[in-house]
């Protein structure tokens, strides 16, 4: 436990501190690590060789590198990055939880590398798209979802919500996250907040449930990953990160929200 919380201690510094202190192009090369490094545990997941991973790792960071020069200057209000962030929209709210609902059993390999490429791509440049202060709060609120879940679930946690995917969630910790998440969401909004010129009066239902919307493809995401890591036979997607697994142990929700978080920033500040 000790382990895993200095672990987090550092990341948590290390990410503020490149997000806040590096320039665009610098963090953006710092995201594309990191979708390398996904991919390359996406590939392990998916039974592919430690070398051929390394390709697959590599692909995934060229693809990401090409996407974002193509589509430089990053704005959501363009409509490329519309078009991706809507398609990875449509993936996580209807297929993905249709896969899971089948059970995911032995996916073919080229369709899971396929949905691995077009996932971390989607989710790096979602990253780099969205503004600091965006990403935070987007992050921030897949960290109290992630947080409050885990809590209630200990404490009140009787019905399962995926005992044959991740067994450890119930639908008592799903309800505790997005209450917390409410929470976070209404206060994000007050006024003098960050969100505080954005909602008001009509716009607060849709905000709302556009929050509860993000709760909900977090935990998609995460058990998504979790389907991974059962139908490969694996407790970790890796072993980089001490106490936490590997880099998909930690982006796992992330990569489902961040791109559909986009497209909600676009449609609060669109004039």
């Amino acid at each position: 436990m000790l382990v895993r919380a200095l672990t987090a201690a550092v990341l948590l510094a290390a990410f503020l501190g490149a997000l806040l202190l590096l320039e665009r192009p610098w963090f953006g090369m710092l995201i594309g690590m990191v979708v390398a490094a996904g991919g390359y545990e996406w590939a392990r997941l998916s039974r592919l060789t430690p070398r051929a991973a390394l390709g697959y790792g590599a692909a995934a960071l060229l693809l990401f590198g090409a996407c974002a020069w193509a589509l430089h200057p990053l704005d959501t209000a363009d409509r490329p990055e519309l078009w991706l962030f809507a398609a990875a929209a449509v993936f996580w709210l209807l297929i993905a939880p249709a896969w899971l609902l089948r059970g995911m059993a032995q996916p073919a390999t080229r369709l899971l590398l396929v949905v691995g490429l077009f996932v971390l791509v989607a989710t790096g440049l979602a990253a780099i798209t969205l503004v600091p202060s965006q990403l935070l709060l987007a992050l921030g609120l897949i960290w109290i979802a992630d947080t409050a879940a885990y809590l209630a679930g200990r404490a009140f946690g009787r019905h399962k919500l995926a005992p044959r995917i991740s067994p450890g969630k119930t639908w008592e910790g799903v309800a505790g996250g997005g209450v917390a998440t409410l929470i976070y969401a209404i206060m994000c909004a007050l006024p003098g907040a960050p969100l505080g010129g954005y909602v008001r009066g009509a716009v607060w239902m849709p905000y709302l449930a556009a929050v509860l919307l993000l709760c909900a493809v977090s935990i998609v995401g995460d058990l998504f990953e979790s389907a991974l890591k059962r139908q490969a036979g694996a407790k970790d997607s890796g072993t980089l990160l001490p106490g936490h697994g590997g880099v998909l142990d930690r982006i796992d929700s992330a990569t489902a929200t961040l791109p559909i978080a986009a497209l909600a920033f676009h449609w609060m500040t669109a004039p």
